[in-house]
């Protein structure tokens, strides 16, 4: 998503911005675009190559140039790969990745005409705390832009997400694309890796919320205090004018203990002093109903969200007040959400609701982390007379550190307890299938815990164990339409699988 009339900017001008050395001058070359991904190279666009884990980017300049690029612009190890493919040459003395982003931001404009944009980062919540604020927005009349791990939206025109947060010069194009499309607000998720590694630099969020913090990507960050380290970064004067920090977790106590910019905090925890408080007023298997109320007036809002659970109701919440912070009157919000019976949001993956006649309750749920887990399940308990099934797996080439936890959750909070594949990758599947039950059995040594590899078999079990006072919770891919396994993707629907099953077993789907 790139702006469809982009204005051109000269290279020699581009040089002398950024005081860049400029090796074979070329001053009539113009820019209409900057990319660091060859493959995404379109005519008039300034190649950048940053040095990866296994090439140096620079290596793909001839493949950029053979795609239109008019320039390269890499660091002195990349320099003869570069000056190779036979257009002008920039060279940082520092990795271009540091630089890239205020760069794409000059060059398409967004440092000085972009929309609002709103960000949100956390270990969970991001995307249903996203899609809320989108929503309500939409509500209020105002045309958005979204970008979250499920999607990139602009206004009803809709792109699958490669990334949590794109790259900076896909971000900074998506935002220019956005103000050609008289988008009003822009809400963008913002993930540890894209701070860690500069994705949205060049970009001051109007408004930043903190969501919660778990364990998670221990694969990426040596340690919890090297992944939390990366999110307070957002915090800060050159990412954000102002926070909303949710104190639901102690880590949202040290953000806003440790933050340097103005912050307002929010909680769904009754005994704790905060800003804006969350009460939940009604459960049911289509919605959960909030109050938010505030503490400086008492004035508050009363409103439901489409989703199960008390920790949706805490990410309804944070974004209505990441709206009042950016300056919506709360009355303004209450008419709008009053008037149409709630949040009109769709969450993709978050708790989806597989509806049948007179049968079992089922829901598939994207979460993939101990602490999702944990409170999806909670809010299953709620709402269940009977018996809680789950099926429950982790995903290969991805933080290992957290699957025996994944698996003590599941069983701590499920009856029926069924552990299968979901995306393996490269990984051997037994082993994380090994790991997730290790974890389970030790927290629960009698508990009901099966495994059944296929995951196509796992849920049909599950359903024949099924009565129709019973929850099953399929946690894993709810959105997906493949599996990875062995570096293949292949053909797969949990949703599709999920009602095949019920069908088969004589409950009719809604």
């Amino acid at each position: 998503m790139r702006p469809d009339h982009p204005q051109p900017t000269s290279l020699a001008a581009f040089a002398d911005r950024f005081r860049l050395a400029l090796h074979e001058d070329h001053p009539t070359a113009l820019l209409t675009g900057i990319t660091m991904d060859s493959r995404d190279v379109r005519p008039g666009d300034l190649y950048v190559g940053v040095p990866g884990d296994r090439f140096h980017g620079a290596s793909f300049s001839a493949d950029a140039v053979g795609r239109g690029a008019v320039a390269v612009l890499t660091d002195a190890a990349g320099l003869v790969d570069a000056t190779a493919s036979g257009v002008p040459v920039l060279v940082t003395v520092e990795s271009p990745r540091l630089t890239v982003g205020s760069m794409a931001a000059w060059l398409y404009r967004t440092d000085r005409d972009a929309p609002p944009v709103f960000g949100m980062t956390g270990t969970n919540g991001k995307t249903s705390t996203a899609h809320f604020l989108d929503a309500i927005l939409r509500q209020l009349g105002r045309t958005t832009g979204l970008s979250t791990t499920a999607e990139r939206r602009i206004g009803d025109e809709v792109v699958v997400s490669s990334l949590t947060t794109p790259e900076s010069p896909e971000l900074h194009a998506l935002l220019a694309r956005m103000r050609e499309s008289g988008v009003d607000a822009a809400i963008i998720e913002v993930s540890a890796h894209a701070l860690t590694r500069h994705r949205v630099d060049g970009l001051v969020f109007e408004v930043a919320a903190f969501t919660n913090l778990s364990q998670d990507h221990l694969d990426d960050y040596a340690t919890m205090d090297d992944y939390f380290a990366a999110k307070l970064e957002l915090f800060t004067p050159e990412h954000a004018r102002r926070a909303v920090v949710s104190l639901d977790t102690p880590a949202g106590h040290t953000v806003a203990e440790r933050a340097s910019i103005p912050v307002t905090t929010i909680t769904s925890l009754p005994r704790t002093a905060a800003d804006w408080l969350v009460l939940v007023d009604e459960e049911t298997p289509s919605y959960t109903a909030f109050t938010l109320r505030r503490a400086a007036d008492g004035s508050e809002l009363s409103t439901r969200v489409p989703v199960i659970g008390r920790h949706m109701a805490a990410n309804g919440g944070l974004a209505i007040a990441m709206l009042v912070e950016s300056g919506v009157p709360l009355s303004e919000i209450g008419a709008a959400l009053q008037r149409d019976g709630g949040i009109t949001a769709s969450l993709p993956g978050r708790a989806v609701h597989v509806r049948v006649v007179d049968g079992p309750a089922v829901y598939v749920d994207s979460g993939h982390t101990p602490d999702a887990f944990a409170k999806t399940l909670e809010a299953v308990r709620h709402l269940t007379s009977g018996r809680v099934i789950m099926i429950a797996g982790a995903n290969g080439d991805r933080d290992q550190l957290k699957r025996p936890e994944m698996g003590r959750e599941a069983a701590l909070g499920s009856d029926i307890l069924i552990i299968t594949d979901h995306q393996p990758r490269s990984e051997d599947p037994a082993a994380i299938r090994e790991a997730v039950l290790g974890g389970a059995r030790a927290a629960k040594p009698a508990g009901d815990i099966r495994e059944i590899a296929a995951p196509e078999d796992a849920i049909r079990v599950a359903v024949s164990e099924a009565g129709g006072s019973d929850t099953i919770l399929w946690a894993g891919l709810a959105e997906k339409n493949y599996r990875e396994v062995a570096g293949v993707k292949v053909p797969f629907s949990v949703l599709g699988e999920t009602r095949a099953a019920l069908a088969e077993a004589g409950w009719i789907p809604v």
